[in-house]
């Protein structure tokens, strides 16, 4: 079993309509600081990208935000992580996260949180990374893209062992103890497409 020192998560810039999502991210933030994995994410202030961070901070653990330089406002910014990388757009953002984290979690959000966690599992398939996707699936909110993901293995487009680059759990606590101990799928490295 791997130690996870970070976790990469993906979240909306907006807090949504539920409150659980809002107690959720407090949840996962404080088990982060507790079980010492630094939060890395978006660096902004807003939504639940600024509940999660301020949940780690205030429980003691570890920030590094990355965030592009035209979103790095004095509104949006978080202004009290460990640690901030403001870079040049939205791709380095994303690589810059995935250099720091050994895990990811996608939170509920919106375009840019979806379009984080599949370039994340799909990089996995194609063994561009090694390193675990969970959602975080508060009150049931991935469960019809969980259904699109079935629908996809049916149709054959996806393969029924790649079901397991996507860990998704209900509570943090389970969430993060699945990345601790998950065995990634055999991928092969070969850009066959018989083998995607």
């Amino acid at each position: 079993m791997s130690t996870l020192k970070s976790v990469c998560v993906f979240c909306g810039s907006k807090s949504g309509n539920d409150p659980q999502y809002q107690q959720s991210a407090i949840e996962l933030g404080r088990l982060m600081a507790q079980r010492k994995i630094t939060l890395v994410y978006g660096g902004g202030s807003v939504g639940l990208m600024g509940v999660i961070a301020d949940a780690v901070l205030e429980s003691g653990g570890q920030v590094i935000g990355v965030i592009p330089r035209n979103l790095a406002t004095r509104e949006l910014i978080h202004p009290g992580v460990t640690e901030m990388h403001i870079v040049e757009d939205m791709h380095t953002r994303k690589a810059k996260m995935s250099e720091y984290a050994d895990a990811f979690i996608a939170m509920p959000g919106g375009f840019g949180t979806l379009e984080e966690l599949f370039e994340v599992v799909s990089w996995v398939q194609l063994g561009i990374y090694a390193k675990p996707m969970g959602l975080l699936n508060t009150a049931g909110f991935y469960d019809p893209l969980l259904n699109m993901v079935e629908h996809c293995i049916e149709s054959e487009f996806i393969k029924p062992k790649y079901r397991d680059l996507i860990i998704a759990d209900e509570t943090p606590a389970t969430l993060l103890d699945h990345l601790q101990r998950h065995e990634l799928p055999l991928i092969e490295k070969i850009l066959d497409p018989e083998q995607i």
